[in-house]
Formats: structure tokens, sequence, C-alpha cells
């Protein structure tokens, strides 16, 4: 049987986690994958670019998005051609894009069923995409099945309605990230390396980390804040304590293996949270994660000996951040990251057999 997974991004997780997951269905007996992703994404560049099976150009910014949406009918055409060439049983869109109604239509006219990754039920403070959500939205309608990454994310959209009643909804958690080998965390023999990562938007917690870091005051720690984002006041107070370096900046795919070896500890002081993406990426590096207790960072990270969790809250980020200052905890191997992801592909082809009992999911 074949399952195809696409994404049609070309910066960020995305492409990443198609990969990650087109590799996991792979690993599994009597199944084949297919992978389909821009021609631009940064993965495919990389030293160790996955095996794409289509490659498309799609768009590089605004002008481009909307030429390539004038150009549905073409798109549409050429990809049903070639999805009744492969015959997938199966189609997953990792995470959802502003071309995915293309590609639910071309997946609708070649009879392939079709199921979603939902990472977010709804937009983040600070979020930048006003359409994408709509777009999703229109997108999980038309999908035979959903799959989230958290409990948090399935009962968010249950409660908001956005599902279909016959839709089957598969709730699993996020696999780490594989990015390369890396020491264990204190082998540098220096003082504690403290890293956040990630887009630098209002809900993640910026203010409470200065804070807490504040109240420390000058301990044995180095502290970097790298990601992308609008200037903000938190950044300006993280820039004024002694032990912090912030980047604001895109960090592309070929840092994130020797950004995350350089830390010991992983900090997420987040608001709110479905879940991290960087916490899959420390795990599997074997890296400490100190993350708030909201959102679906609990499920994905209350059962992990690498993660502690805290309050959302200054006073007990602070006292987290003590505790691995003057105690910090013996070095864990990581997260088996192949291993992980076999296993999400397993979960999600037994969930969705239904789905697959009509003429495409025969095919071979």
């Amino acid at each position: 049987m074949r399952v195809l997974v696409w994404q049609w991004g070309r910066r960020g997780a995305g492409p990443r986690l198609a990969a990650c997951l087109a590799a996991g269905f792979a690993a599994l007996p009597g199944i084949e994958a297919a992978l389909a992703l821009s021609s631009g994404a940064e993965i495919l560049r990389g030293p160790d670019p996955p095996r794409c099976d289509l490659a498309l150009p799609l768009y590089e910014g605004v002008p481009g998005l909307a030429w390539r949406a004038l150009q549905a009918p073409i798109f549409v055409g050429q990809t049903v051609r070639w999805l009744r060439r492969t015959r997938p049983a199966l189609a997953v869109c990792a995470m959802p894009g502003p071309l995915d109604l293309l590609m639910a239509a071309s997946l609708r006219r070649a009879r392939v069923p079709m199921a979603v990754v939902v990472h977010d039920a709804e937009a983040h403070p600070g979020d930048a995409t006003p359409l994408l959500f709509p777009l999703n939205r229109a997108l999980i309608r038309r999908a035979g099945a959903v799959i989230t990454l958290s409990d948090h994310v399935g009962d968010r959209l249950r409660a908001q309605g956005v599902l279909r009643p016959n839709v089957k909804l598969v709730r699993t958690g996020l696999p780490p990230f594989t990015f390369g080998p890396a020491a264990p965390p204190g082998a540098h023999g220096g003082p504690l390396r403290v890293l956040s990562f990630g887009r630098l938007l209002p809900y993640k917690g910026l203010d409470l980390l200065a804070e807490a870091l504040a109240r420390l005051g000058k301990r044995d720690m180095t502290v970097r804040v790298v990601g992308q984002g609008s200037e903000s006041a938190a950044l300006d107070a993280l820039r004024a304590l002694p032990c912090v370096e912030v980047e604001n900046r895109w960090v592309a795919e070929g840092e994130i293996g020797a950004l995350i070896a350089w830390a010991d500890l992983l900090v997420l002081p987040y608001r709110e949270a479905s879940q991290s993406g960087p916490a899959a990426v420390a795990l599997a590096a074997g890296r400490f994660v100190l993350a708030t207790r909201v959102g679906g960072l609990v499920q994905q990270l209350g059962a992990e000996p690498l993660a502690t969790l805290c309050e959302p809250d200054v006073a007990s980020i602070a006292a987290a951040l003590d505790r691995f200052i003057t105690a910090p905890p013996a070095a864990i191997r990581g997260v088996d990251a192949a291993a992980a992801w076999a296993e999400f592909a397993r979960r999600v082809l037994d969930e969705l057999h239904p789905l697959l009992s009509g003429p495409a999911g025969r095919h071979g």
C-alpha cells in the first residue's frame, strides 16, 4: 500500500515533519511512502535531503501565491495526473498551508482519501497569518480524517464545531525531530547553557523568562534567545541582562542541529501552547527541557524523563531554573526518533483503516 505525505511550505517545521512522517510510513512492513514538497523547501538543499517523489515549484511571497492561485486549473490537472500514476491509498497533509485546497480538489478527483495533521485549533497571539486559519478550517471540512498532535487541540476543534460529525479524529503526540548527533548536556564543562528557541511571539512568555532571570540575579549560566519575531519590551528586558544574548533572526534548517547541541537546557516559558516543535528537537538530542504546564505541553512532556514542568509564572520558572543551576541532573540518552515516527505512522494507519476500505485503499 502506498501513502502520500505532502507539505507545500518552504521554511520552518512543515517540510521536516512531512519528511519524518514519510520515513515513518516507509519503515512499516508492506507500506511504500511517497513524499511531495515544494521544490524551494530548505530541507531539500541541506546536506542530507530526504527522497522527494514530487517537488513542485510553487511560490515565494504573496505575489507568487496569487499567481499560483490563478493557475489553479493547471495545478489541479497536473497533480491529478500524477496521483493517478502513483495511485496512493491515502494522502496526509503534514501541516496545512495556503495551497492545500487545490491539493484537496486534486485528491477528490483522483478518489484518494485525505487526512490532515492539525497543529493548532486557533491562532496564537501575534500570529501574522489572518487568512491561514479560515483556509485551514475549509481544508479540515474536506478531510476524511483529522490528526491532532495533542488532546488539547482535538478538544478545542470539537468545542469549536469545526469537525464534521462523521470525521475520524486521531489524537496522538508529536514525535521527536533529529538534527544530527550531539554530545551529552554539560560535556562542554562550562556554565549551564540555557536556550530559548522558536518564533518570538507574545504567547511564548519571554517576559516571564526575563523577570525570572532577573530574579535569579548573577548566576553561573549563559542564556541564548534565538528566533524571529517583532521587537518587544520583553526582548529589550532580556538584552539588558548580563547573561543573555538575544538573536532576533531566522534560523535556517542547517543551523538547528548545532544550536540545539550548544544547549544543556531548553526553556519554554509559554503562556499557552498546542505542542512544541523545539521540545521535540531537544528530546531527540538528549537535551533537558523546562516548560510551563499549559495546553498540549502537559501531554507532550509530562511523562518525559528529560522534561520538567512548572507553573506559568515568574516564581515557578525562577525556582526551576535555580534547581538546574545548583543541582544539574545527570545526562540521559535522547529519544529514538526513527522508532517514534514509525510508531506514529503505525497508529495513524490503524486508526484510519476504515478510511482505506474503499477502492483507493486497495491500490498496491
